[in-house]
């Protein structure tokens, strides 16, 4: 499921999104087109419609979750770069 398929499943528009992420809708409507993003803007569209970014490498016989992902995004978040 792409961004925009996930938005619409939980019913908000772009512009509902964009006043979540204090950006404009144009904005999230240009994320929702990228093939290639920064792990901390898509942890802060996921935040922003309710969900955590989880990274989980997949090996033949387990799955090993990354957590350093998680705690990059949230200190850039932080730091007021939520739209890179």
């Amino acid at each position: 499921m792409d961004l925009a398929e996930l938005r619409r499943a939980l019913a908000l528009s772009q512009q509902q999104l964009a006043r979540k992420l204090r950006v404009n809708q144009p904005e999230v409507a240009k994320i929702e087109r990228r093939a290639d993003m920064l792990l901390s803007t898509l942890s802060a569209v996921l935040r922003a419609m309710g969900a955590d970014l989880k990274i989980v490498a997949s090996f033949p016989d387990h799955d090993v979750p990354i957590r350093n992902f998680t705690k990059l995004s949230r200190k850039h978040e932080a730091a007021g770069h939520s739209r890179t």
